[in-house]
């Protein structure tokens, strides 16, 4: 009896152990699926251009960066957002909106979206 309940905690432990490995593997596809929805829907940059370039700037960061830092001037306003849109190599060329559809950086900037430079992961 002892032997058996013994075979039977051991079998529950691995199934336990083996299903936690599972459902990681899961939640990391889920995030992908997630990111490529995310990213079908929203344009890659805010709602600023670049001053020396009349358009928004795509910083491109390794594919192994996730998180990026906003930082706003106020008190606790700094926040951190996942990076979704991964620079493709079919991206086009120059232009990302219409002219006139984007914001210059105001005179006296208080976040650093308004800069006009968007973090983009790399494609390899």
């Amino acid at each position: 009896m002892r032997k058996l309940l013994l075979l039977l905690a051991c079998v529950a432990t691995f199934s336990v152990a083996t299903s936690d490995d599972a459902s990681a593997v899961g939640r990391k596809s889920m995030t992908q699926r997630w990111s490529h929805n995310f990213a079908m829907d929203r344009p890659w940059h805010g709602g600023y251009y670049q001053q020396n370039y009349n358009q928004p700037l795509a910083v491109v960061v390794p594919p192994t960066a996730h998180m990026r830092t906003n930082y706003a001037w106020g008190v606790s306003q700094n926040t951190m957002y996942p990076i979704h849109h991964q620079f493709g190599r079919s991206a086009p060329g120059i232009g990302a909106a219409p002219a006139g559809q984007l914001r210059p950086t105001p005179a006296w900037p208080s976040h650093t979206d308004q800069f006009g430079y968007y973090y983009i992961r790399a494609p390899w």
